[in-house]
C-alpha cells in the first residue's frame, strides 16, 4: 500500500518549531525610547492585565548600578544603560529576554557630576538597528555617542564635545535606515546631529536655537508619496529636517510668556496635528498642539489649540489614540482629551506621582507610577480602571517601560521585571 502522504507527527512537531521561531524573530521589537517611531504603542495582544508575583511575574533581574534608561528590546536582547554608584563607570548592559540572565556588559570610564536630584548619570535610552546598539555616554564632562555589536564589542566612538546643564545628560538616539540621529540641546547651545550607523561617521551637523537643554526624541513623521520629515521638539519648537541632509523643511517657532519652559516629553503626532508639551521646576506648564500645513513637507504648520494651565504633564510623554490624547500628570491625574480640539473628556487621579511615559497595548493604556503600582486603563473616551498591579518593594521606578513578544519589561533602580503570562503545562497522554 501507497506510504500515507501526510507529514509524521515528528515532522508536525519540527515545523510547527520552525513556525514559532519564524514568528518569535518577526515579533515587533521595541528598539527605541517608547518603542515603534516613539509612539509607546504596541501591536501585541497578550500582555497581562492583571498579575501578582507569583503569576505574572515571569522574573526578575538585579541590575548592575544605578540609571533611569529605559530598556529596548530586539528579538532576544534587552539593552539598558546604568552607572556605577560611586560614578566612574558607565555601563551598557544586555540581559536575555528569555530568563533575564546578563550576557554581558561594558564599561566605559566616567566620573561624578552634577545632575538633577530625578536625573542620573545614565538617563540615556539607547537605540538599535538590530545589527548594533547605539547609546549616549556622558563621562561627567564629554559626551560621547557609541556603537556596539550584539556581541558587546565596540565598534566606533563619537566625541560630541562638552555638555552644559544644571540638569545632567539625558537625550536618546534614534536610528532611521542607516542613520543614528541625536538631538543635542543644552544651555546656551543647540543643535542636531546625523551619523552614519555603520562607521560613526558623521554625515550632517545642524545648529539650533539655543535656550535650555532639552530631553525629548525626535521622531519620523511619514506621509504616502512624500519623503519623511525628521521632528525634533524643544524649547526653541518644533522642526522638520530632512532625514538625509538635515536641511529645513519647516520650524514652528514656540513662543512663551516669560522664561522659555524646558521639554523633557517628547512630540507625537495624528490626525495632521502634532503635540507637545513642557513645563518648568516651578510648576509651569505649556502644551500645543500645531496643526500641519497643506501642501507638501514644506508648509508652514500653525497653531490649532494650546493649554497653559498646570493640566499637562512636565516628564511623561503623552499617547495618541484614535480621536484622542491620553496622558498622566506627574502627580498622577490621568486625562482624556479630544486631539483636534484639546477639549477635556475626562479626568482621574490615579493616586501615585508618575515620571516615567505610559504605553498602550491592545486598547490598554498601562502607567508605571514612582512607586511600582502599574495602573491599567481602558484608552477610551470614558474612564475605567482595569486593573491596579504592583512591581517591586520600595523600588523608585523613574524608567519608560518596554513591551515585546507579549512580555512587559519595567526597570526600576535595582530589578528589571518581565511580566507576561507563563507558558501553559499540558498534561501528559497515556498512550
Amino acid at each position: 500500500m501507497k506510504r500515507n502522504s501526510f507529514p509524521t507527527t515528528r515532522g508536525l512537531l519540527a515545523l510547527c518549531g520552525s513556525l514559532i521561531c519564524a514568528w518569535s524573530c518577526l515579533a515587533e521589537p521595541w528598539p527605541r525610547f517608547r518603542g515603534p517611531n516613539g509612539t509607546g504603542i504596541s501591536a501585541d495582544k497578550g500582555v497581562p492585565v492583571h498579575w501578582t508575583e507569583n503569576n505574572g511575574v515571569l522574573w526578575q533581574a538585579p541590575i548592575p548600578g544605578v540609571g533611569n534608561s529605559s530598556p529596548i528590546v530586539w528579538g532576544q536582547h534587552i539593552f539598558l544603560e546604568s552607572a556605577s554608584p560611586d560614578g566612574k563607570t558607565r555601563l551598557l548592559v544586555c540581559l536575555n529576554a528569555a530568563d533575564g540572565k546578563q550576557v554581558w556588559s561594558r564599561s566605559f570610564p566616567g566620573a561624578r557630576a552634577r545632575t538633577h536630584e530625578r536625573n542620573t548619570l545614565a538617563s540615556s535610552t539607547p537605540a538599535t538597528d538590530g545589527e548594533r546598539v547605539y547609546t549616549v555616554f556622558w563621562d561627567g564632562n564629554i559626551v560621547f555617542l557609541c556603537a556596539y555589536d550584539f556581541k558587546g564589542n565596540l565598534l566606533w566612538k563619537a566625541d560630541l564635545g562638552g555638555f552644559v546643564s544644571q540638569h545632567g545628560v539625558g537625550a536618546s538616539p534614534i536610528v532611521y535606515q542607516d542613520r543614528v540621529y541625536l538631538m543635542n540641546d543644552q544651555d546656551g547651545a543647540a543643535e542636531m546631529l546625523a551619523y552614519e550607523a555603520k562607521t560613526g561617521k558623521q554625515v550632517w551637523r545642524v545648529a539650533r536655537k539655543a535656550f535650555r537643554a532639552c530631553y525629548s526624541t525626535p521622531f519620523l513623521l511619514e506621509k504616502a508619496g512624500e519623503e519623511a520629515q525628521l521632528i525634533v521638539t524643544s524649547t526653541a519648537g518644533i522642526t522638520s529636517y530632512r532625514p538625509d541632509t538635515g536641511a529645513e523643511n519647516w520650524s514652528y517657532d514656540w513662543t512663551f510668556d516669560g522664561m522659555p519652559l524646558r521639554t523633557v516629553a517628547s512630540s507625537i503626532s495624528t490626525q495632521g496635528l502634532i503635540f507637545a508639551n513642557s513645563g518648568d521646576g516651578s510648576g509651569a506648564r505649556h502644551t500645543i498642539g500645531v496643526k500641519l500645513g497643506d501642501g507638501g513637507q514644506g508648509a508652514q504648520p500653525s497653531l490649532a489649540w494650546e493649554e497653559k494651565r498646570k493640566t499637562f504633564p512636565y516628564v511623561p510623554t503623552m499617547l495618541a489614540y484614535g480621536d484622542h490624547l491620553y496622558y498622566v500628570k506627574d502627580d498622577g491625574l490621568a486625562s482624556c482629551r479630544v486631539a483636534a480640539t484639546g477639549e477635556v473628556v475626562w479626568n482621574e487621579r490615579l493616586g501615585s506621582p508618575v515620571s516615567a511615559s505610559p504605553i498602550l497595548v491592545d486598547g490598554k493604556i498601562y502607567v508605571v507610577s514612582e512607586t511600582g503600582t502599574v495602573y491599567v486603563l481602558a484608552a477610551a473616551p470614558a474612564f475605567k480602571l482595569l486593573a491596579k498591579n504592583k512591581v517591586g518593594d520600595k523600588e523608585r521606578i523613574f524608567a519608560s517601560p518596554a513591551v515585546a513578544d507579549n512580555r512587559l519589561y519595567i526597570r526600576g533602580d535595582r530589578t528589571l521585571y518581565c511580566i507576561g503570562s507563563a507558558p501553559q503545562k499540558h498534561a501528559s497522554r497515556s498512550p
